[in-house]
């Protein structure tokens, strides 16, 4: 697709083709475990926080690099279908991105991957209508120096970039200093700062990026949030876990969805975690992507887990 018409938000990152292999348990070393299936799904970061933002109604932009196997018409033709407007590079005689994740009987997985160097999604690829024709850019910041560029784009354009980081990759600084919305996984605010402690780290994050928001998501022990001036938290909801695959990239999404609907940052986080929390009652990374009516009811009346943080909860 070529057209370049505003839409609501634009991603740049990852796809991924994941084959799902559930065990009982997670196997010791030089031991044999019976798996019970092998299911081909689609997933991907930045691709699978798209598709969720289209099943509530946004208008979705992706871009990223595909191989030139059948993986890749998968992708296609899933964007298609849910009318998201995809721009899909080709690397020619390359497989795209796969995955192959154990996923134990408490919901856990062990995600074993493999993403070829010629499947780098480069700045030069990158059309600036592409980023500045929407409301907001979601990366993850493995092609790092696309990301940047498209970040660069949206800032001087005044849109929100929010990234989904689960992992430092090289050139990372030229990444997060157009970062509007930064959330990571548990372990990257440490990395970033040295600082073992989310309390401590997320506000230098905040400080030496300019960040609007700085934010690590916990799992069971929800999201903890730094606006520059106070901390915001938002206990995890009780499910029934099934399957964790994709929890994150379907918060990213609960969150991009909630900041474009304007509403408090403690709601914006209350869904994203209750659009996390659906999503692992089935398998897959797109395996539960529930409507929003279902997820604001869950926001209601699901039970949490205890805090694990003592911070007065905001409106």
């Amino acid at each position: 697709m070529t057209r370049s018409s505003k839409i609501d938000v634009v991603g740049v990152g990852l796809n991924a083709t994941d084959t799902f292999i559930p065990v009982a348990h997670y196997p010791a070393r030089g031991s044999k475990v019976e798996f019970r299936s092998a299911q081909v799904l689609l997933g991907g970061q930045v691709a699978t926080a798209m598709i969720a933002c289209q099943h509530w109604g946004l208008r979705t932009r992706y871009v990223g690099k595909v191989g030139d196997d059948s993986a890749a018409e998968l992708h296609r033709s899933e964007f298609s279908r849910l009318g998201v407007e995809a721009h899909l590079f080709t690397a020619p005689g390359c497989p795209s991105q796969q995955a192959f994740i154990l996923v134990d009987d408490g919901g856990e997985r062990t995600v074993l991957w493999k993403r070829d160097d010629r499947l780098i999604l480069r700045p030069e690829e990158l059309q600036r209508d592409w980023i500045v024709n929407s409301r907001a850019l979601h990366v993850d910041g493995h092609d790092t120096a696309a990301a940047a560029q498209a970040a660069a784009w949206a800032r001087a354009a005044g849109i929100p970039a929010i990234a989904d980081l689960d992992e430092l990759y090289p050139g990372v600084d030229s990444l997060l200093k157009n970062v509007d919305h930064l959330i990571t996984c548990r372990n990257i605010p440490a990395k970033l700062t040295s600082q073992d402690n989310l309390q401590k780290s997320l506000p230098e994050i905040h400080c030496r990026y300019g960040c609007r928001l700085t934010a690590a998501t916990l799992g069971q022990d929800g999201v903890l949030a730094w606006d520059g001036k106070q901390f915001h938290y938002a206990p995890a909801f009780q499910i029934e876990a099934v399957d964790t695959t994709g929890a994150g990239d379907i918060f990213h999404a609960g969150f991009i969805y909630a900041l474009l609907q304007g509403w408090p940052l403690q709601k914006q986080l209350d869904f994203a975690c209750a659009a996390a929390a659906l999503n692992c009652t089935a398998v897959g990374a797109r395996g539960a992507i529930h409507p929003v009516a279902q997820i604001e009811h869950l926001m209601s009346t699901g039970p949490r887990h205890p805090a694990a943080f003592e911070i007065p909860r905001s409106g």
